[in-house]
């Protein structure tokens, strides 16, 4: 029979009514003669209670028995999932990870698959099942240890059973109906789109488009796992949503696609460091160490006023986020304190935005850049930082200009025309 893989997010499955309309929906598909593997989240809210609790108990936890107690909130959802597809006369069970199994590594709440053996889940259909029902987020080690993928790890696990069964289609249900060219809540003239290509989701994902989970776009874009975006509180049909697909199923693309942004950025500038072979190695490396997810990076040509002083210095800026401030401040003295470099001062913003332009069609038009800047400077925003990339511009200003941005590059770009 051909397979679907259906994800249910969190508000998608958020109490039993919520999971009876889920189930519905996989009823349907397995009217229309497919087998189904559903993968679901657990009831909304339900992970932060759990993590709540761990850390209420102990500060520094064991990271299994934390996955071990996060992971519970999938297997309630997969089993109450099951028993209601058999309440509608469906041939349903649940797996949780380790029944699949879903092998992962042991990096313990941010692990990566590792494989996903189709054996017992094909024997389940081929006895007659026509519905399984897997805990999304979860997994298990080498060890025998269960372990837990990240948050939106259920994303990831959809699109990983997809490729691993070769399902004809995944089909993520959310709460909202669609990819759209921004976030209605600042445009009213956000257009849904009917189908984008998998290099653009995965910019408009990772730069702050919460629609889809970054490492699930990766996965779909490598093993080219045809994705579609669904609201769940809507009638749908195979029209409906957004297909996140191949460029090549795409018959003409605009020049850009979407506009995203970021609100939780800061920048941060290590003024006058001394301009020689290996600075930026040794201002990144214990950035990267310390964990903090540096993003833009601007390297300019630092004023001085020693005149006897004739090495050369250099002014080195890069974004990240807010709650890493923190963070990046203590890797940088450090490192200043062990002697790996030395600045004259550490200047930080954080009451900055990231406002990007994405777009497959950039490759083969000129003038983009021009035009997202004229758009700018028409309404007096101020850019802080530039960077590009092949079907990308993202530029940093001030905060309080993000929704004015959001809303003139909209217009510039006539992202509201078909």
């Amino acid at each position: 029979m051909p397979l679907l893989v259906m994800k249910f997010g969190g508000t998608s499955v958020a109490d039993l009514a919520r999971i009876e309309n889920a189930a519905k929906k996989v009823q349907a598909e397995v009217a229309r003669g497919y087998d189904v593997i559903v993968i679901v989240s657990a009831m909304s809210g339900e992970t932060n209670k759990l993590v709540g609790f761990v850390e209420g108990t102990s500060k520094l936890h064991d990271a299994r028995e934390y996955d071990a107690v996060v992971a519970s909130g999938e297997n309630v959802t997969a089993g109450l999932m099951a028993l209601r597809l058999q309440e509608m006369d469906i041939p349903a069970r649940s797996w949780q990870g380790w029944q699949v199994p879903i092998n992962t590594t042991s990096a313990h709440s941010s692990a990566r698959f590792v494989s996903i053996p189709r054996t017992n889940i094909d024997a389940k259909f081929a006895e007659g099942f026509k519905v399984a029902v897997v805990a999304g987020f979860q997994g298990v080690s080498a060890e025998g240890r269960i372990t837990t993928l990240g948050r939106g790890g259920s994303d990831t696990t959809a699109v990983a059973f997809a490729a691993a069964f070769g399902a004809e289609r995944c089909d993520i249900y959310t709460d909202v109906d669609g990819v759209y060219t921004t976030d209605p809540r600042i445009s009213p003239k956000a257009r849904k789109l009917d189908r984008i290509a998998f290099e653009e989701m995965l910019e408009l994902a990772s730069l702050g488009a919460k629609v889809l989970q970054t490492r699930s776009v990766e996965l779909a874009m490598r093993y080219k796992v045809r994705l579609r975006v669904l609201s769940s509180f809507e009638d749908t049909d195979e029209t409906s949503g957004t297909l996140v697909c191949d460029e090549d199923e795409i018959m003409e693309s605009k020049v850009v696609s979407g506009v995203a942004y970021s609100r939780d950025e800061a920048k941060m500038t290590l003024v006058r460091v001394e301009d020689r072979p290996g600075i930026a190695a040794a201002i990144f490396g214990p950035l990267a160490e310390s964990g903090v997810n540096v993003d833009m990076i601007v390297q300019n040509i630092s004023e001085h006023d020693d005149p006897n002083d004739k090495r050369a210095y250099t002014d080195m800026t890069f974004s990240c986020p807010t709650n890493q401030v923190a963070r990046a401040r203590k890797a940088i003295e450090d490192a200043r304190d062990a002697g790996k470099f030395a600045y004259a001062e550490l200047v930080t913003d954080t009451e900055v935005a990231k406002i990007s332009v994405v777009g497959i069609g950039m490759r083969s038009h000129a003038g983009v850049a021009a035009r997202m800047f004229t758009a700018l400077a028409a309404d007096n925003i101020n850019i802080k930082v530039i960077t590009t990339s092949e079907i990308k511009i993202s530029v940093l200003i001030d905060r309080k200009y993000m929704e004015l941005a959001v809303q003139a590059l909209h217009d510039a770009f006539e992202l509201e025309k078909a």
